[in-house]
């Protein structure tokens, strides 16, 4: 079993820059591959990006594709998600996500297990 829990969420402007980590217990955690999801209010959660066991393979939605940088670090057992020239349309809760595969998936019902979420606010 493996449990997460974001942080680095918060209020930017604009154009700015957020960091989020996601760290994860237990020893297994170079066998997930990892993801990330956002919900914004009124809106379906929906896929952000995805990384593989190894770190090899990153997948992004076309809406951050270009802005965001998924990255893991097996050995603290932490995955990150650098946004990059903020919009406000970004603006959601951020959940990172588990899954036990060597298969990457866009899919949310494919992971496993979650975080609790971290708020992401962009103003305009």
């Amino acid at each position: 079993q493996v449990q997460l829990v974001e942080s680095g969420g918060g209020l930017v402007q604009a154009g700015g820059s957020l960091r989020l980590s996601c760290a994860a217990s237990g020893r297994t955690f170079s066998r997930y591959a990892l993801g990330w999801f956002r919900q914004a209010p009124g809106k379906e959660r929906e896929f952000v990006a995805a990384i593989s066991r190894s770190g090899g393979g990153t997948y992004y939605s076309d809406s951050v594709k270009g802005r965001f940088t998924i990255s893991r670090d097996n050995a603290k057992s932490t995955v990150l998600l650098q946004m990059n020239s903020l919009k406000p349309e970004d603006t959601a809760v951020y959940y990172c996500a588990a899954l036990n595969s060597v298969v990457v998936t866009t899919e949310e019902e494919a992971y496993d297990y979650w975080g609790q979420g971290t708020q992401v606010t962009v103003s305009s």
